[in-house]
């Protein structure tokens, strides 16, 4: 899935977390896993508004100390790397927090390590960032888009005294993305929302071609003329991927990583591969290349699962000669695949059953098992495959479309 963040009136960690239950993140199940955070102090409410007639989902996160601290960056990555949080959204958190510490260390001549939060370092903006790659996970959004970014005009007090709008550090994290001014008195993009969307979003500019599956409405804590203050998220399924699915086939996404060597000894490539299928890779390729300086190399392909990517590149630099290997983001198409028992003159054999487009079936013998029965019976492994596929075809009903009936 994939997210587009319609920011007509702004962002916030509030009115994103808001729009994320609209879509459909369930309260409950938000607060049980906020709850596991090594953080205290604080409980979430929510209510529905209406705004220029569009009803929204307004989240309040509210501090239960009295004086809740104001934490280092350090402390808070340290809380959110040790906590109960699945890979993804423990990655996702972090690099939000990267962003603050980042602008907020070049707005006041410092290191990222001495930055000390105050207002971005509270309670509430902790779980406004960790509540909205929650919701994210939750949803199953994989990639994020935003349209260019308001920014209003004035002043706004905070614990440094009156600042200017946008605020220093919300002006430093907004270097490089397609913003624009309105003649609004108000902090419209504040510094939790734009490292939100600064830290997570793939690229900026008009919604993507996507298949809408749902939208919702984060609400900001008020209505400002001529409004509405609402942030607008779309959810949906990238247009390639929904137009090329139906009957047997299905879409999900992969991460792809990629390293070149020229300088490997090629006894250890068996090696790498046998390691990267132990630890969850989907495929694995070595691709011949003509690298720099007209040497022959390798490409090093590795197929996974997002969650896995990290461990998997750690695997490849660890296991061979690169020094960097590169991560993309992929969508493919699967046919719909099982593994079926069929019977044989070998005895019962297990073959995978695919499905294709328009529900057309076909038998795909399975190696290992054609390979102990070549073996077994000291035949060629051509032999096998192609007595298999017969009489799996001999099962079969004259004119069905499905598969053999199961031994």
């Amino acid at each position: 899935m994939i997210l587009y963040f319609d920011c007509f009136s702004g962002v916030s960690g509030d009115m994103t977390l808001g729009g994320l239950l609209d879509l459909g993140v369930p309260l409950d199940w938000l607060r049980a896993r906020l709850a596991a955070l090594p953080f205290e102090g604080f409980e979430i409410a929510e209510r529905t508004v209406v705004y220029n007639g569009i009803r929204g989902r307004r989240v309040e996160v509210r501090t239960t100390d009295p004086s809740p601290p104001h934490r280092h960056y350090g402390e808070i990555h340290e809380r959110i790397a040790a906590a109960p949080l699945a890979e993804p959204v423990r990655r996702r958190a972090l690099a939000v927090f990267r962003r603050l510490a980042q602008a907020e260390a070049a707005v006041h001549g410092c290191t990222p390590e001495e930055v000390h939060f105050h207002e971005v370092g509270a309670v509430d903006a902790i779980v406004d960032v960790v509540g909205c790659v929650l919701g994210l996970e939750y949803l199953g959004v994989e990639a994020v888009y935003a349209s260019p970014l308001p920014n209003g005009r004035g002043f706004v007090a905070c614990r440094h005294g009156r600042l200017p709008i946008p605020a220093p550090a919300t002006q430093k994290l907004l270097e490089g993305v397609p913003t624009y001014g309105v003649e609004v008195e108000a902090e419209l993009t504040t510094p939790t929302g734009a490292a939100i969307v600064t830290a997570l979003c793939r690229r900026f500019g008009p919604m993507p071609p996507m298949v809408v599956r749902a939208t919702g409405y984060g609400a900001g804590s008020q209505n400002l003329a001529p409004g509405p203050n609402l942030l607008r998220l779309v959810l949906g399924e990238p247009q390639e991927t929904a137009a090329a699915e139906g009957e047997g086939v299905t879409a999900d996404r992969v991460t792809v990583l990629e390293a070149a060597v020229d300088d490997m000894n090629p006894e250890w490539f068996g090696y790498l591969m046998e390691r990267l299928f132990e630890e969850g890779a989907l495929d694995v390729l070595w691709i011949p290349v003509q690298m720099k300086k007209n040497r022959p190399g390798t490409l090093i392909q590795v197929l996974c699962r997002p969650e896995q990517a990290g461990r998997l590149a750690r695997r490849v630099l660890t296991e061979s000669t690169t020094l960097g290997v590169r991560l993309q983001a992929a969508e493919r198409l699967l046919l719909s695949r099982e593994i079926v028992t069929v019977g044989s003159s070998f005895g019962a054999v297990p073959m995978k059953r695919v499905v294709g487009p328009g529900g057309t079936a076909r038998l795909v013998p399975e190696f290992e098992a054609c390979r102990e029965i070549a073996r077994s019976r000291r035949i060629p492994l051509r032999e096998v495959y192609e007595r298999l596929l017969r009489e799996a075809g001999e099962q079969r009903p004259e004119g069905a479309a499905e598969g053999p009936p199961l031994a």
